[in-house]
């Protein structure tokens, strides 16, 4: 048995970043772009390595954009943390594993570095497979919770739940990440919305790696933790544009909508040092008639366009500063 698994990539609609802050969000999945499992039984358990995970290289120019590309590490890492942590999962939930093995390997079509979520898509995409193939059922709630430990705890990556979130439910999806909720829950509340709803809506990444830039400082962790009431103040407004969001979108109030994703990226601006490529896609987006706003942590934007001659215009424009644009496809 052949088992294929898929999780695709994501943007924040509204309410990013303060799902870090116990804030609140609307994302949508991007079905455009997705990262591809496949696993099979096998005398042994096999993690193919693809071509970004070798290491042997024509010359170091070929190592430097390798690394420019992904980085210092590929997807097997993350698959090899998925297994172990699934592991561990049915180990502290008494869950008796098949004594059988599997290969296992992933395909991605999801934009590097640019904030669409393509790590945690390979780890989901992971996860929904090994649940298949050993026929274990994790909770919808739970699981998002699971997919983020294998970043936070087994590689140190600094990451979120709204991601693995939106991964999981799939369509689109308020979330509030209230912190008393959260305790006495042990997830956040997460509320399917109807797709049908959205507007007109564009995702615009930058095809030029090489300028992109998510290594600008920001120390809003640090000041949100000591108490810096701009910071604060700034992330509740920013998650409140979530909450005013999803009653804008139940009223086709897409003028109101339209108003919150430009604010959205405004109030960020107000307490993060954000690179000026990024800015220039905003800026740009915005003298098209757009609004625009980050879809994750930089290097791709999300907005409002009003008809197809926007939309034209918005591809002509941002293609000028090598970034693509796309109709997000959703369901």
């Amino acid at each position: 048995m052949i088992i294929e698994s898929r999780a695709f990539a994501r943007a924040g609609l509204l309410g990013n970043p303060s799902d870090g802050y116990f804030g609140k969000t609307i994302s949508i999945i991007i079905r455009n772009f997705g990262a591809n499992v496949t696993l099979y039984e096998s005398p042994e358990l096999v993690i193919q390595e693809q071509e970004v995970d070798t290491n042997q290289f024509r010359n170091i120019h070929q190592l430097i954009d390798s690394v420019r590309a992904t980085g210092y590490y590929g997807g097997t890492r993350l698959i090899k943390a998925s297994i172990k942590k699934f592991g561990e999962y049915c180990e502290d939930q008494g869950i008796k594993l098949n004594s059988k093995n599997f290969t296992i390997r992933y395909q991605t079509s999801i934009p590097r570095q640019v904030g669409l979520a393509g790590s945690s898509a390979i780890v989901t995409a992971t996860m929904k497979a090994l649940m298949r193939f050993y026929q274990v059922d994790i909770p919808q709630t739970v699981l998002p919770g699971l997919i983020l430990s294998v970043e936070v705890d087994e590689l140190g990556i600094n990451a979120g739940l709204q991601d693995r979130v939106i991964q999981v439910y799939e369509g689109c999806v308020f979330m509030d990440f209230d912190k008393e909720y959260f305790d006495q829950h042990g997830h956040g509340y997460y509320e399917p919305l109807d797709h049908k709803l959205l507007p007109n809506l564009y995702l615009a990444y930058k095809t030029d790696l090489s300028k992109v830039s998510g290594k600008v400082f920001n120390n809003v962790k640090e000041r949100y933790h000591q108490g810096d009431r701009e910071v604060i103040d700034t992330l509740s407004e920013i998650a409140e544009l979530a909450e005013e969001g999803k009653k804008a979108l139940a009223d086709r109030d897409y003028k109101t909508l339209n108003q919150f994703m430009d604010k959205n990226f405004d109030l960020r601006n107000k307490i993060m040092n954000i690179s000026e490529t990024n800015k220039e896609m905003v800026r740009v987006a915005r003298e098209c008639g757009a609004s625009a706003k980050f879809s994750g942590s930089g290097g791709a934007i999300i907005g409002m366009y009003e008809d197809d001659e926007m939309l034209r215009r918005l591809m002509v424009h941002l293609k000028k500063i090598n970034a693509r644009v796309v109709k997000p496809f959703i369901i």
